[in-house]
């Protein structure tokens, strides 16, 4: 009988408020094709427990977790810590969101330690679009922050003037999209419909595109009258701002920077990398919501970063973590027949002239050197 090839599933050792792990749903399923085995403690941040995974299944194992991490295949959410990448064997293949354009040095590493990966950001199909993406809720997640501070000056989001919200979003692709249905609702279904009844007026949001944005006369009338501004871009080139700090000034005292778009600061990178919206802090799930006094905001940008210009910002690395279990309901949803091509293909052979499955893993394989 043919040796069963290895799964692991470690847990993410990131901030305390990642509480995010695969259903017990989406192990059984994988336990299918593969032996599994789960770091200890795998999904208690979510109420489960190894008996939940196992569920009776002689596939399903608990190990330690840096046990997890030397298997055939690793399959983690987020990527790992820096000194973990070491902990896998040579030839094993990482699954994970590893967003190769914008972390060279991740790739570097990657190939130095002969590991193959997936990169669930860019598995994509014939078409171009992801297939493992969570843009609704991160546009939602992100909303329901900015609309959440509001909510602290005027409850209810009823205000004296009576004027509509006024929401500008920066960016039209899949994220700016939801973005602009979620502002619309005021970042919360429950929210709007309590707002309907009480006779509110609601929200307006006013997309804005690249042919736009560089227009500095245009963009500050626009922000002038903004509630909220939305940054949901996609910048070709990630070493400029699209938002320069000195164009904060004009963003009403109240309004809220709701940062979808969530680039890190990577200065030493060549080209560096900087946030889109200039001098503001990249938050996580431990605190996504800065306050223009918060002594964090200095710990959070790098001093040769303009940032004299602040508003609100809610900013969080992984918006869909805000509400872990739809989260990952979702994207078990997704990967399941992903997971299936890729554990019944041997890696080296995922090629573009296969299935529909296959086609959009070898999309998402390490970049050749």
């Amino acid at each position: 009988m043919a040796k069963r090839i290895t799964v692991g599933f470690p847990n993410m050792i990131k901030e305390a408020g990642e509480r995010r792990a695969f259903l017990p749903s989406f192990i059984q399923k994988t336990a299918r094709y593969a032996e599994v085995y789960l770091a200890e403690g795998y999904g208690s941040r979510m109420g489960f427990s190894f008996d939940d995974y196992c569920q009776g299944s002689s596939h399903v194992h608990e190990v330690e977790r840096k046990e997890a991490f030397q298997k055939d295949f690793v399959i983690i959410l987020r990527a790992p810590n820096e000194h973990e990448y070491e902990w896998m064997r040579p030839g094993g293949c990482l699954v994970s969101m590893l967003h190769y354009p914008t972390r060279p040095a991740r790739v570097q590493k990657l190939r130095a330690l002969g590991i193959n990966a997936i990169s669930l950001d860019s598995i994509i199909d014939d078409y171009n679009l992801r297939l493992v993406e969570n843009m609704r809720a991160v546009a939602w997640n992100g909303l329901e922050a900015a609309f959440g501070v509001l909510q602290k000056k005027w409850p209810d989001l009823l205000r004296d003037s009576g004027e509509p919200f006024k929401v500008v979003v920066l960016g039209t692709g899949m994220v700016g999209k939801h973005a602009v249905e979620a502002a619309t609702k005021l970042g919360n279904i429950e929210w709007n419909f309590r707002h309907i009844e009480l006779g509110g007026p609601g929200a307006l949001a006013v997309s804005v595109g690249r042919s736009l944005s560089a227009d500095a006369r245009q963009m500050e009338k626009i922000f002038r009258d903004a509630d909220v501004l939305v940054d949901a871009t996609q910048r070709r080139d990630p070493s400029k701002a699209i938002v320069p700090n000195d164009w904060i000034c004009w963003l009403p005292e109240h309004c809220v920077i709701a940062d979808l778009a969530v680039d890190p600061y990577l200065l030493d990178h060549d080209p560096p990398v900087v946030r889109s919206v200039e001098g503001i802090p990249q938050g996580d799930l431990n605190q996504y919501i800065f306050y223009p006094d918060d002594p964090k905001w200095d710990e959070a940008v790098p001093a040769q970063i303009p940032s004299k210009h602040r508003r609100v910002t809610a900013s969080c690395y992984s918006w869909p973590g805000v509400h872990p279990e739809a989260c990952m309901e979702l994207y078990g949803r997704q990967l399941e027949p992903l997971v299936e091509t890729l554990l019944t293909r041997p890696y080296k052979d995922l090629s573009l002239s296969g299935d529909f499955f296959e086609r959009a893993l070898a999309r998402a394989k390490l970049p050749d050197g």
